[in-house]
């Protein structure tokens, strides 16, 4: 009997995660979990630790799931239950083009996001202010270059299977090849 994937989808801002395990999810029959849209409350409020907490261990309860996001306070529940780690380790340069590019789309469509919350392109564009998704890009990239492959070999973690990718095509072309 096959054992249904726990998958987990980790990277940088901007470098796919929310999408590549939504598609996944949709080919491999699993629950998609964005760790976004379980963390933000409106106005852009974070839950309180032990709230989100919470929503994580309820929505890894389903048999199947793929999870995209990095929050480090819900990695203890979710990286023990995960068979699989997929890190989308993208260089910098294409990363911080697809926050741009993201970042306008948004803008310019107001897009709902997460309990309703609309990301506004100046706050953003204040590099200085911590609700700056470009500050948190320039502060996380090369931290988690350093912080995945050291979590990675933690005796806790020999269970998960690692996939690296280092190119978003490489990443596509996985994609294409996974059936359920």
């Amino acid at each position: 009997m096959n054992t249904p994937p726990h998958i987990i989808v980790v990277g940088t801002t901007s470098s796919g995660k929310s999408t590549l395990a939504a598609r996944l999810a949709g080919k491999l029959g699993a629950d998609f979990i964005d760790l976004d849209a379980l963390h933000w409350e409106p106005n852009w409020v974070e839950a309180p630790d032990e709230v989100f907490r919470r929503r994580v261990e309820l929505a890894t309860l389903a048999g199947a799931w793929v999870v995209a996001g990095n929050y480090h306070v819900v990695r203890d529940l979710l990286w023990k239950k995960a068979d699989t780690i997929i890190w989308l380790d993208y260089p910098f340069p294409i990363v911080f083009w697809r926050l741009l590019t993201r970042t306008i789309r948004r803008a310019v469509t107001r897009e709902k996001l997460f309990s309703d919350n609309v990301e506004n392109f100046w706050t953003h564009m204040k590099i200085w202010s911590n609700e700056s998704l470009f500050r948190w890009l320039f502060k996380t990239y090369w931290r988690r270059k350093r912080e995945y492959p050291a979590l990675f070999a933690l005796p806790e973690n020999s269970h998960l299977n690692i996939i690296r990718f280092d190119h978003p095509a490489r990443a596509k072309e996985w994609l294409k090849k996974i059936t359920a």
